[in-house]
């Protein structure tokens, strides 16, 4: 029989596997994390039909003579390039920009994605659509120490924190030396336990001629009693002057001692502008959203202002990403070929950053594609065009008995 014949159903078979490989990745053209795979053919055994020789001393030498035999397929490569950023503004869609893959855990086997397409489950963990958990390492009260093991990542509803007692109270602004008003300021402060308390901070001008001012702290409870005092004084140039001040006025407030700093007040004259500059503490709160920075850092923030560290993801590469074997879901599992996944944060030791509220897109060039079909039918065709031919050969022969 012809060898074109068999040559020829070769290259339909490799063609048919081109389309194969182009169609699939037309139908991924909006998967997120889609990477994009092209096709590389080879050709078989060639057959020898006379063999090379040396040059001798008569003649010269001779090449090999061989007739191939087809062509079959070498591999399927995938394009692991970044794809484009697709802006979701949703929490949970996560974006990788450069190497690294999500880790997750797949029912106790861990796999890899580069879809960040994620959601919270009824216990507030982190998971894919397929419901496998994302991976990367819980903060525990705001502190993320326990890098060695990574863990389900939870972001529940309704967590809180507690409150923090206050410890200074910060007012400012100016006071008139020839004042002769009595002001007041009301800063909120806190307890242990983060109840909050509005504190009474009555300012009386003393004798005019020295212009300082009489502070009193008084019970929040009871507005005439008084929990601390001092005074507070300027330089001819109006500003603070510690030797006529006392700094910091200290008080106590339900068992907590807190202290009264009075360096921002200023004196000049004609303008009585009193304010409260600034108090630490806050009372306890609850998760009202979360953001995930650059570092994969998962930032809580609370009810009450604050904000909390809740986690931070993990991520994976590979010496070799091609070697990753494509599992479905949008996931991969390692081989003996990719080497072992090295785990690490976003940012550090080669693994990229995090983008929040976006989405990989997939890496498929639809002009390539369309291209790359083109050829595969226009190759298909001329396969089919040499069988063709063979089979008019064969004719030919059967008819030459006639």
């Amino acid at each position: 029989m012809l060898r074109s014949l068999f040559s020829g159903i070769s290259g339909l078979k490799a063609h048919q596997q081109m389309m194969d490989v182009v169609s699939n990745n037309i139908a991924n053209v909006n998967t997120a994390g889609f990477k994009s795979s092209n096709i590389v053919f080879e050709d078989t055994l060639s057959q020898l039909l006379r063999a090379a020789g040396a040059s001798t001393q008569t003649s010269g030498g001779l090449d090999p003579t061989q007739i191939g035999l087809g062509v079959k397929l070498a591999a399927v490569q995938q394009n692991f390039a970044q794809g484009s950023t697709q802006v979701t503004n949703k929490a949970t869609d996560i974006m990788i920009n450069g190497d690294g893959f999500f880790v997750l855990d797949d029912g106790g086997t861990q796999v890899y994605s580069r879809a960040g397409a994620f959601t919270l489950d009824n216990d507030g963990y982190l998971v894919n659509p397929n419901g496998m958990y994302v991976q990367g390492y819980q903060a525990v009260n705001g502190d993320i120490s326990a890098y060695g093991q990574l863990s389900k990542l939870q972001l529940q509803a309704g967590l809180s924190i507690p409150g923090s007692a206050t410890t200074t109270v910060k007012v400012g602004g100016n006071l008139d030396p020839t004042g002769t008003k009595e002001l007041t300021l009301t800063p909120t402060v806190y307890d242990q336990g983060g109840a909050a308390y509005a504190v009474p901070i009555v300012l009386t001008p003393n004798d005019p001629a020295d212009g300082t001012y009489n502070i009193e702290v008084r019970d929040p409870a009871d507005n005439t009693a008084v929990l601390a005092s001092g005074n507070v004084g300027f330089n001819d140039a109006g500003q603070f002057d510690a030797g006529s001040s006392t700094n910091p006025i200290a008080f106590t407030v339900n068992g907590v001692t807190m202290n009264l700093d009075l360096t921002q007040f200023t004196g000049y004259a004609g303008l009585s502008a009193p304010a409260t500059k600034s108090t630490d503490g806050y009372a306890a709160g609850t998760l009202n959203e979360f953001q995930i920075g650059s570092d994969g850092i998962v930032t809580g923030i609370f009810s009450n202002g604050q904000k909390q560290a809740l986690g931070q993801l993990a991520l994976a590469t590979f010496n070799n990403v091609s070697g990753l074997e494509k599992q479905g879901d949008s996931v991969y599992r390692d081989t003996a070929n990719s080497g072992l996944a090295e785990i690490g944060i976003p940012g550090a030791g080669g693994h990229g950053l995090i983008t929040g509220g976006a989405l990989e897109m997939s890496n498929v060039d639809l002009a390539a594609e369309f291209t790359n079909m083109i050829i595969a039918q226009r190759g298909f065709q001329a396969n089919s065009k040499v069988i063709t031919s063979s089979d008019e050969i064969l004719q030919e022969l059967v008819n030459i008995k006639r």
